[in-house]
């Protein structure tokens, strides 16, 4: 069995108490489903280094305050993979999808009616009982 990728994720949270969420490139893995933003933590980096990293190369933001959230461990069948999950409740600049990707901001609620991939329910469920 494959070791599973650790993956850095930022459940980004505005002033207005939206969250931010991602729409996955068709041709990655569970394409086309939306997705918090974040990605795989490199070698030699922290689990704070990489999302700060990936949120930069991917939205243009520099994160200023981060505290964790939850750490899920899910097995696709054909990937497993370990989320740890931070919440983002400061940042400099205007998240760009700069991948291409489409980027939402959605009320908390409002999270359980858009497709993400399975692993990523449990944190809608961590940020629910959170924010209640």
């Amino acid at each position: 069995m494959s070791q599973p990728v650790h993956v850095a994720v930022g459940v980004i949270l505005n002033a207005q108490q939206q969250i931010l969420i991602a729409l996955r490139h068709d041709s990655s893995h569970q394409g086309g489903l939306w997705e918090f933003p974040g990605g795989k933590v490199e070698a030699n980096e922290s689990v704070q280094q990489a999302l700060a990293r990936e949120l930069e190369e991917e939205l243009g933001i520099i994160t200023q305050r981060l505290q964790p959230l939850t750490q899920i461990h899910h097995d696709y069948g054909d990937k497993t993979v370990h989320l740890d999950v931070w919440w983002v409740t400061a940042f400099s600049g205007e998240p760009l999808g700069r991948e291409g990707q489409p980027l939402k901001w959605v009320a908390a609620a409002e999270l359980t009616a858009f497709d993400f991939p399975k692993a990523n329910k449990p944190i809608i469920d961590a940020v629910l009982q959170s924010l209640s």
